[in-house]
Parts: structure tokens; C-alpha cells; sequence
């Protein structure tokens, strides 16, 4: 092999690669090891005590609660806001008027604006805003509710009740991103050819048809990424939720791993324990990660490329 090879390779093969094992893969097995020890995080000294913080685990009921809650973030949050996000793209690209040229409606550059902004406020920010909302004594939706002649919400306690703490701290995470998945769809919507719009507006397809023959099939790789990116951070969540509700709500109903995982390990100084909530949270997200990978192909059908 000429040298000039050789050194590519070396750059870009294999310094990423030693970068991803001295900064990812090592860290995660150095996780492990220490989930299997009683480390309390400040001392040279533990004891091996095997695969008992797993155990502990198991009959934890608050983390298995914490658990649940993630499982219903993963399931609910990327379908809404994927779903959301697609249906706005295909409106400001192909929902205009429906003669002449296909294009999306008047004024989009404004609405993907608009819909972009909320991506760009930390997400701590958002968290304390919406917090600041709900607020049971001065928020503004139940003022805005009582000003429309709703009654019962005057002093309504949307994340001190456990039947909405958690459907508000979902409607929050959505409202944060959805903006930004639907300007990454209109730019993968773009990217398709106006001929293929134009054939199927010719043949009598309606936008709905349209969108569920042309457009979700053709920017199915971009849906694909969305949902597990998506789905990675619906499995932390750790700020809004902190943000919402520091103590994992009432009855511990918007209570996250990784807010267990925090309280554990820099409260409690656990990290023995801490580092086992870290690797079973890293399995679900793997394991998670591969689901949506063979969902997606299982149901991809014969590749037209």
C-alpha cells in the first residue's frame, strides 16, 4: 500500500476510530466495571459485589416507575412530533394552491421562521417558561382559560396533578422541536423532483395521496434519523423534566432515569449503583436504536435504488 494511502486512511479512518473508543466505547466499559462495585464516587476503595446493584435495581420501584415514564416518552413523543412535523413540511412545500405549479403556501419562508425559534432557546429556558405557564396562581393558561369563561382552572395544577403533569411535560418537549424537524423535512422534501408532484397532480392524486406515495417514501431516510434521534433524547429528557417538575412529579409521574441516575450518584454518592442506572439506560437506548432500524426495514419494501 502507497504511503500516500496509508496516511488517508490513518486520518480518516482511524483517528475517528480512536477517538470513538478512547472517548465512547472505553468510558462505557469503564461504566460497567464500575456498576459492579459498591463505589461511593469520592474514594479509591471498593468492593466487587457482582451484578447486586442490578438486583437492586430490579426491586427498586422507583426506578421502575422512572422506567415506565421513558418507555411512554420513547413511544409518544417522536410519533407526535414526527407526525406533526411532517404534515407541516408537506404543507409549506406541496399544500398551495391546487392548479398550475405544485408549491407550498403563501408567506412559508415566515412560518419556518417562526417554527424554527423555539429550537433555538436553551432547552432550560423552555423548561422554566412553560413552568412559569402552567403556574397554578399566576401562569398564563389558566388565566387565558378562565378569561374565556372556562371554569375549574383558576387555580388548575397541570404538573401537581399526576393525570397531567406528565401529558403537559410531553406537550412541552414537543412544542420544542417540532419546528426544527419540520424545516429538516421541507429541506429533504425540496430535494425532491417537482416532476414526480407534477405527474401525480396530472393523474388525479390529491395532496394526501401525494404525501403518502411520494413524499414519506422519499425522504424515508430522514424520517428514519428523526424518530431515533428523537427517541435518544425522549430516553434522558433530564432537562425539561428537571425544568418541570425537579422532583418527578406527583406520585413520581414524570420521574426519569436520568433524574434517578442524578440523585443517586451526586446526592446519595452511589455511583456504584449510579453506574448501573447509566448501562441499563444505555441498553434501552441501543436496544431502542436497532428496534427502529428493522422496523424501518422490515417495512421499506423493495428498494427502487
Amino acid at each position: 500500500m502507497r504511503p500516500g494511502r496509508v496516511g488517508f486512511l490513518l486520518v480518516t479512518l482511524g483517528l475517528p476510530l480512536a477517538f470513538y473508543l478512547g472517548l465512547v466505547v472505553w468510558p462505557f466499559i469503564q461504566a460497567f466495571g464500575y456498576s459492579l462495585t459498591n463505589w461511593t464516587g469520592f474514594s479509591g476503595n471498593f468492593d466487587v459485589i457482582g451484578l447486586d446493584n442490578y438486583v437492586t435495581l430490579w426491586n427498586d420501584e422507583v426506578f421502575r416507575r422512572a422506567v415506565i415514564n421513558n418507555i411512554l416518552l420513547v413511544t409518544v413523543v417522536p410519533l407526535v412530533t414526527i407526525t406533526l412535523a411532517l404534515a407541516l413540511a408537506t404543507m409549506l412545500t406541496v399544500g398551495g394552491a391546487s392548479s398550475g405549479a405544485v408549491r407550498g403556501l403563501s408567506r412559508s419562508s415566515f412560518y419556518r421562521v417562526v417554527s424554527f425559534f423555539p429550537y433555538t432557546i436553551p432547552a432550560i429556558v423552555i423548561g422554566l417558561i412553560w413552568a412559569q405557564n402552567f403556574d397554578p396562581s399566576n401562569g398564563l393558561i389558566n388565566g387565558a382559560l378562565t378569561s374565556i369563561g372556562l371554569s375549574g382552572f383558576e387555580s388548575y395544577p397541570w404538573l401537581g396533578d399526576a393525570r397531567t403533569a406528565m401529558p403537559v411535560s410531553m406537550f412541552v418537549i414537543i412544542w420544542a422541536f417540532v419546528g426544527f424537524y419540520m424545516v429538516l423535512f421541507v429541506a429533504a422534501i425540496k430535494g425532491i423532483p417537482a416532476e414526480l408532484y407534477d405527474a401525480a397532480r396530472v393523474d388525479g392524486a390529491g395532496r394526501i395521496r401525494m404525501t403518502f406515495t411520494i413524499t414519506v417514501p422519499m425522504i424515508r431516510d430522514n424520517v428514519q434519523t428523526a424518530y431515533i434521534y428523537l427517541g435518544i433524547f425522549a430516553l434522558d429528557a433530564f432537562v425539561y423534566m428537571q425544568a418541570l417538575n425537579p422532583g418527578g412529579g406527583p406520585q413520581n409521574s414524570t420521574l426519569v432515569m436520568p433524574q434517578v441516575l442524578y440523585e443517586t450518584a451526586f446526592r446519595k454518592n452511589q455511583f456504584g449503583l449510579a453506574s448501573a442506572m447509566g448501562v441499563v439506560l444505555a441498553l434501552l437506548t441501543l436496544f431502542f436504536a436497532v428496534l427502529v432500524i428493522l422496523a424501518f426495514r422490515l417495512t421499506r419494501g423493495k428498494d427502487p435504488r
